[in-house]
C-alpha cells in the first residue's frame, strides 16, 4: 500500500488533494445546509418547541419523544443536548427529566442517516438533482418574499437542498479517486483494506475505528457529518458495514464532546446532565460493541438479506442501535443520574438555589423562541423586585421605621444589576433568527425592563422622604395618611392586572389596567387638592407637606410605568 502511494505520479497526487478539497467542501456545503435548514424549522416551530419542553417534564416517555421530536427538527443530537444543558442551568427542567431528552435525542439524529442514504440513491433519477433545484427554490424564495414565512420557508428548502448538494459534492469526490481503476484508486482502496474492508473487520482493527470515529466526531462537533461521510465511502465500496458499525458507535461517543464543552462554567446539574449524556453513550457502546467485535460479519449478512445497499444497512443499524440502546437503559435513568452526580459531585457550601443559576444562559441562544419566554419570566421577576421594594418604602414612610433601609439598598442595587444583565441578553438575543412576534417581544422587552428600573428609582426617593420625615421627626396626618393608602391600594390591584397582563400575554385585563390607572391619575389630583386645603388651614407641617406633595406625584409615576408594562403587551398580543 505504501509503495503504491509513494509511486503516484504528479497528476495522481493532485487528484488525491481536488478530490481531498472537494470532500472537505462538500462537508462544509452539507454543514451550512444542516444549520440554515434547523435554525429556520427552529424558528417556525418556536410554539410547537415550548409546548414539547413543557411535556417532557411529565414523564421520562414523553421526554424520549421530545427528545427525537426536537433533535428531528434542528438535526443535531449535540445542539439539542447543548440545549438541555442551558435548560437544567436556569432551572427549566430537572436532572432526570433532562436524561430522558438526551436519550430521545440520539434516536431523532438516526433520521440524518436515513436522508444520506437517499442522497445515495443511484440509477439516472438523480435525487441530488431534485434538491439542487430545491435548493435555488429556496434561494429565491428568500430574495422575492415580502414576509418572514415566505423567506423562512425558502431558508428551510435551501438548507434542505444544500444538504444533498453537500453530500452529493462528497460522493463525487471519493468517486474520483476510485474512477476506472487508476493507481490512485487502487492505492486508496488497499488503504481502506487494510483498515478492514474485507470478509470481516480483525480484532485489532475494531478499536482503532472506534477512536477514529470518536476523534473525527470531536473534531467536527457533528455526528451527522461524519455519518455522512461514512455513507459516502459505502456508496463507493471503500468501507464495509462492519467497519461503518465501529465507526458509528464512536462518533456516539465523540458527539459528548460538544456538551461537556458547553457545560463549562454551567451550575453543577448542567454539568451532570452533559455526564449523564456521555454516560449514556459509553453505556450504549460497550453494549453493542461485542455482539458487533464477535458477531459483526453475521449482523452485516443479517442485513444484507433484505437490503442490499450498505448506506441503508448503515442508517438502519444507526436507528436500531440507539433505539435498543434507549430501551435497554431507560429503565435506569435514575441510577444514571446518580452516577453522574458521584461523578460531578456538589461543591462546598453549593446549593441548587434560583438564585445561584445562570438565569439567561447563553446556551438558551441556541433555542431564540425558549430564550425569549425565559427573558419574560426573568422580567416579571424583576418586576416584583421593584414592587416589593416600593412597598418596603412604602412601609418605612409611614411608620418610620428604616430598620429595612440595608435591604431595600441591596434589592435597589440588585435592580439595577438584573436591568444591565437583563438589557445584554436581549442584545445578542435580538441577533438570532427570530420570528417576527418574537422580534416584537424582544424590543418592547427593552422598554419594559426602563419602566421596571425606573419604578425602582422613584421607590428610592421614597426611602428619602422617608430618612428626611426621621431626621425632622415630622408626621403625616390621619387624614394625608388614609390618602396615602388609598393611592397605594390603587398601585397595588394595577401591579397585579399588569403582572397578570405581562404573564399571560392577554389584553383582557386591560379595561381594569386603564380604570386603576385612571384611578391613580384622580387620586394624585386629589391629593395635591387635599394638601393645599391642609396648608390653608394650618392642619400640615411645611416639612410633611412638602414631602407628601412630591410622594403624590411619585407614586402617580409608577403608575404611569406600570401602564407602559401592559401596553407594551398590545404590540405582539393576539387581538
Amino acid at each position: 500500500m505504501i509503495n503504491s502511494l509513494l509511486s503516484l505520479s504528479t497528476g495522481d497526487v493532485l487528484t488525491i488533494f481536488n478530490s481531498a478539497f472537494f470532500i472537505l467542501g462538500g462537508i462544509a456545503v452539507f454543514m451550512v445546509g444542516m444549520n440554515m435548514m434547523g435554525a429556520s424549522l427552529e424558528t417556525a416551530a418556536g410554539k410547537s418547541m415550548r409546548r414539547l419542553m413543557a411535556k417532557a417534564t411529565k414523564n421520562r416517555f414523553i421526554g424520549v419523544g421530545t427528545g427525537a421530536a426536537i433533535t428531528a427538527i434542528v438535526n443535531s443530537s449535540a445542539a439539542t443536548t447543548v440545549m438541555i444543558v442551558g435548560f437544567v442551568n436556569v432551572g427549566l427542567m430537572t436532572l432526570a427529566q433532562a436524561a430522558s431528552v438526551i436519550m430521545g435525542a440520539n434516536i431523532g439524529t438516526t433520521i440524518s442517516a436515513f436522508v444520506m442514504a437517499l442522497s445515495s440513491a443511484g440509477g439516472q433519477f438523480s435525487v441530488a438533482a431534485v434538491f439542487a433545484l430545491i435548493a435555488f427554490i429556496g434561494f429565491v424564495l428568500t430574495l422575492v418574499g415580502k414576509n418572514d414565512k415566505i423567506k423562512r420557508i425558502g431558508n428551510i428548502f435551501e438548507g434542505i437542498g444544500l444538504i444533498f448538494v453537500g453530500l452529493h459534492v462528497m460522493s463525487g469526490a471519493v468517486g474520483e479517486l476510485m474512477d476506472e481503476g487508476s493507481e490512485v484508486g487502487q492505492a486508496v482502496a488497499q488503504m481502506f483494506i487494510a483498515l478492514g474492508n474485507g470478509v470481516d473487520v480483525l480484532t485489532w482493527q475494531i478499536p482503532v475505528l472506534f477512536i477514529l470515529g470518536a476523534l473525527l466526531t470531536a473534531a467536527m462537533q457533528s455526528s451527522a457529518a461524519l455519518t455522512a461521510i461514512v455513507i459516502s465511502l459505502a456508496s463507493k465500496g471503500l468501507i464495509s458495514l462492519q467497519m461503518a458499525m465501529c465507526i458509528i458507535l464512536g462518533a456516539n461517543v465523540g458527539t459528548c464532546l460538544t456538551s461537556l464543552i458547553s457545560s463549562m462554567g454551567a451550575s453543577v446539574n448542567a454539568k451532570r446532565t452533559a455526564m449523564v449524556h456521555l454516560l449514556f453513550n459509553v453505556a450504549g457502546c460497550f453494549i453493542f460493541i461485542w455482539p458487533v467485535a464477535f458477531a459483526g460479519k453475521y449482523i452485516a449478512q443479517f442485513l444484507g438479506s433484505f437490503i442490499a445497499d450498505t448506506e441503508w444497512q448503515i442508517a438502519l443499524f444507526h436507528m436500531v442501535f440507539n433505539l435498543l440502546t434507549t430501551a435497554v437503559l431507560l429503565p435506569f435513568i435514575n441510577y444514571l443520574v446518580k452516577l453522574a452526580c458521584l461523578f460531578v459531585p456538589d461543591k462546598k457550601g453549593d446549593t441548587e438555589s434560583a438564585e445561584e443559576y445562570d438565569l439567561l444562559d447563553k446556551r438558551l441562544l441556541k433555542t431564540p423562541a425558549i430564550a425569549v419566554g425565559q427573558a419574560r419570566k426573568e422580567i416579571l421577576h424583576m418586576g416584583k423586585e421593584a414592587y416589593d421594594n416600593y412597598k418596603r418604602a412604602l412601609n418605612m414612610l409611614l411608620t418610620g421605621d428604616l430598620s429595612e433601609k440595608e435591604k431595600f439598598a441591596e434589592t435597589e442595587k440588585h435592580i439595577n444589576d438584573y436591568n444591565s444583565y437583563i438589557s445584554s441578553f436581549l442584545v445578542k438575543l435580538s441577533l438570532e433568527d427570530l420570528a417576527e412576534t418574537d422580534e416584537k417581544k424582544v424590543s418592547s422587552f427593552y422598554h419594559v425592563t426602563s419602566d421596571i428600573e425606573r419604578i425602582g428609582d422613584y421607590a428610592e426617593n421614597i426611602v428619602e422622604y422617608a430618612e428626611k420625615m426621621s431626621e425632622t421627626n415630622a408626621k403625616f396626618s390621619e387624614h394625608a395618611a388614609a390618602e396615602i393608602q388609598e393611592m397605594d391600594s390603587h398601585l397595588s390591584e394595577l401591579y397585579k392586572l399588569v403582572a397578570a397582563t405581562f404573564s399571560e400575554i392577554d389584553l383582557k385585563y386591560m379595561t381594569d389596567v386603564e380604570r386603576e390607572e385612571q384611578a391613580t391619575d384622580d387620586m394624585c389630583g386629589k391629593m395635591q387638592d387635599a394638601h393645599l386645603r391642609r396648608m390653608t388651614e394650618g392642619a400640615c407641617t411645611a416639612e410633611a407637606g412638602a414631602i407628601y406633595l412630591q410622594l403624590a406625584i411619585n407614586m402617580e409615576r409608577i403608575g404611569d410605568h406600570m401602564h407602559n408594562i401592559a401596553n407594551s403587551v398590545k404590540s405582539y398580543a393576539h387581538k
